[in-house]
This record gives C-alpha cells, sequence and structure tokens, in this order.
C-alpha cells in the first residue's frame, strides 16, 4: 500500500439525517488516523454547505438527481440529469485521488457509487433506516462493505453497526449530567420532566395535542418542555405564545445531548437517528411514527418498542386523552421508567462512528493490496 495518506470521499446530504451520522464518520476517521484527507460531497442545496464547512470539512458540489419512483417529468430528465452528475462525481473522485468512497445515501450518494465503480475505487456504506433508501439499496450491489443501524434493511451483506453519532451524545451519562442540563433548559430539578419534539421542522399534530394538555400541567405536578420546530410557535387564546405553570416552548434546542439528559421522557418521531439515539444513553420515549411515507419510522421504533424500551402511539390516536392517561401516569412511575431505561441502553449501540471507521480503512487497504 502507498505510503501517502488515505483519501476518503464521503458522500450524502440534504438533511440532517443523512449529515450527521457522515461527520460523525468523518470525526471517527480523523481520529483513527490525522493523516486521512477527507473530502465531502454534497449538494448546493442542501444543509451540507452550512454544516459541513462548519465541521471543519473541504465540501465539494455536485448536481443533485431524485430518484423518481413514479413517472413524471423528473424521470424523463433522470438519464441526463444522472450521466452529469456522474461526470461531477467522477471529477471529484480525480481530485480528491479517492482510496475509498463512503456514502450515507440520499441524492447525492447514486452518482458518486457509480463513479466509484467506474474508477474501481472501493465503497462503503452505512444506512441509517430500517427501510433502505434507492440509493443505498442500488449502491449496496458494488459496496465493498455494507453497514446498517438497524438489523433487517433486507441488504446484502448487511452487518449491524448502529448509527454514527456525536461523542456528546455516545458518551452521555444522563445521570451526571441531569442536574446541569436541567438548569440549562429552565427546568425543575425534581419535577417529572416530559420533553416534546417534532424535530427541527417541528411537527404540527404533536403541536396540538400538546397544547391541550398544558392546562393541566400544574395540578398533575409535571414539568413540559416543548420544542416547538421553527416558526411554529404554540399561541394562546390571546394570539400571544402560549404560557402556563410547568410549560416552557422554544423553537429549537442546538444540543440534543442536553435534552436527553434532563428529560424523565421524551416524545419524539421515529426518525433513525432519534431512535438510535435515545437507546445508546437509555433515555425512555414515546415515538408518534410519521403518518405518511414509507413506513420506515414505525420499523426504525419495532425492536425498541418490542424489547419495551419505547412507546407507539400512532399520529391520529395523538390526544390529551391519550396523553393524559397513558403519559402523565408514566411519568409519576419511577420503577416503569427505569425499566424502560434499562431495556433501551441494552440495544443501543454507541460506538458505531468507531466501527465505520474501521470499515473505511479495512476497505481501502483491501483494495489497495
Amino acid at each position: 500500500m502507498s505510503t501517502s495518506p488515505l483519501s476518503v470521499v464521503l458522500a450524502g446530504g440534504g438533511t440532517a439525517g443523512h449529515i450527521s451520522p457522515l461527520l460523525a464518520i468523518a470525526h471517527s476517521l480523523s481520529e483513527h488516523d490525522s493523516s486521512i484527507r477527507l473530502t465531502v460531497v454534497g449538494t448546493a442545496a442542501g444543509m451540507e454547505t452550512r454544516l459541513v464547512p462548519a465541521a471543519g470539512y473541504p465540501l465539494e458540489t455536485i448536481d443533485r438527481v431524485p430518484m423518481p419512483r413514479r413517472p413524471s417529468i423528473d424521470l424523463v430528465k433522470l438519464p441526463v440529469r444522472l450521466v452529469r452528475a456522474v461526470r461531477q462525481a467522477s471529477a471529484v473522485i480525480d481530485r480528491a485521488g479517492a482510496d475509498v468512497v463512503v456514502g450515507v445515501g440520499g441524492y447525492v450518494s447514486t452518482p458518486l457509487y457509480l463513479a466509484a465503480w467506474r474508477r474501481k475505487v472501493p465503497v462503503v456504506i452505512h444506512e441509517a433506516n430500517a427501510r433502505p433508501g434507492l440509493a443505498n439499496r442500488l449502491g449496496s450491489r458494488i459496496a465493498t462493505s455494507v453497514a446498517a443501524a438497524f438489523k433487517g434493511t433486507g441488504l446484502p451483506r448487511a452487518q449491524v453497526v448502529g448509527m454514527p453519532m456525536r461523542r456528546s451524545i455516545s458518551t452521555l451519562n444522563r445521570a451526571d449530567a441531569r442536574s446541569a442540563a436541567r438548569n440549562a433548559l429552565g427546568l425543575n430539578p425534581s419535577k417529572p420532566a416530559l420533553i416534546v419534539t417534532g424535530g427541527s421542522s417541528g411537527a404540527l399534530s404533536i403541536n396540538r395535542a400538546v397544547a391541550n394538555i398544558v392546562p393541566l400541567l400544574a395540578a398533575e405536578g409535571i414539568q413540559l418542555l416543548h420544542i416547538t420546530g421553527g416558526g411554529k410557535q404554540v399561541s394562546g387564546a390571546d394570539g400571544q405564545a402560549l404560557q402556563a405553570e410547568g410549560y416552557r416552548q422554544v423553537e429549537y434546542v442546538d444540543d440534543m445531548e442536553t435534552v436527553y439528559a434532563a428529560a424523565d421522557l421524551l416524545l419524539a418521531r421515529a426518525g433513525a437517528a432519534t431512535v438510535s439515539e435515545v437507546s445508546a444513553v437509555g433515555l425512555p420515549a414515546v415515538f408518534v411514527p410519521l403518518p405518511h411515507g414509507n413506513g420506515e419510522q414505525r420499523r426504525n421504533a419495532a425492536d425498541l418498542i418490542t424489547a419495551g424500551g419505547a412507546l407507539l402511539v400512532e399520529d391520529a390516536a395523538l390526544t390529551a386523552d391519550w396523553l393524559q392517561k397513558e403519559v402523565f401516569p408514566l411519568l409519576k412511575n419511577e420503577a416503569a421508567l427505569a425499566a424502560m431505561a434499562a431495556a433501551s441502553a441494552k440495544l443501543g449501540i454507541r460506538d458505531a462512528d468507531i466501527q465505520m471507521a474501521h470499515l473505511v480503512v479495512a476497505a481501502a487497504r483491501k483494495s489497495a493490496a
């Protein structure tokens, strides 16, 4: 193998669900060997244009190539778009002198997988969801290694490594961090705490259900931090931001590890990162899967629910009445919460980023040999 530093091209972007594990893998590769040269490839319109440079990695962009599942104008344009994007991806691989390409799915990954195959550069894939996306289903056919956050993806030769995540989350000790986290979030140090989030963009159906239980919080002795999402402030009858004893709303919390440490129970969508992170830190959860899409969120949460680490409620069934009957008693039952936390932590994987770094380096060395 050449003595020159290893060059790794990482492909993925668009949403935090792709970018966060990609950056965790990049960080672990740098930690494994500081001489490794890293290049991230995304599109000019995704969140990666902000997050990748902020993390200190160079970003190259190629054209976004939607992969339509039904007849449409995008399907007609697909061949020309794909050829152009593969050409752009090949140029990135050549400029970087890539020894290996790592993909996490999304629009940008397919052209990188095809370009790497043409250049005979090994490909390592990480699939975040229990139901794989089209890009990774295609890429897995030519990949040297296929890794997954969840079992049962159906991808060939997939090995379960968990979800690469920030070290501030994977190393979190909730008990040790609880007091400081509650102080940072303006929460009472001793009252049971429910934290609700619909993700960075919020979830209107969750927000509506939560708003209807706010008047009950004081009498129940429960506090609720409501992360509403950008531009989705919950208003009271007077049109002003809803206020009540035991209730606090914010649009964002930048550091989810603070949320995980402060909460006794989390209510959230069942995105792959959220499911993986609450399991890694051993936090009891109530999951409300997206009511549309391909059912991936329900599958993401399935094993954790079966193990007893989380509850599931369908979006249409999430009402103030359900929350009062199911969630309020749980928040006051320390033994039940402790059992859920133990069940959750038992399934949690905290070293996915390290496992991925080893797979990437091994693929490059195998190819060179």
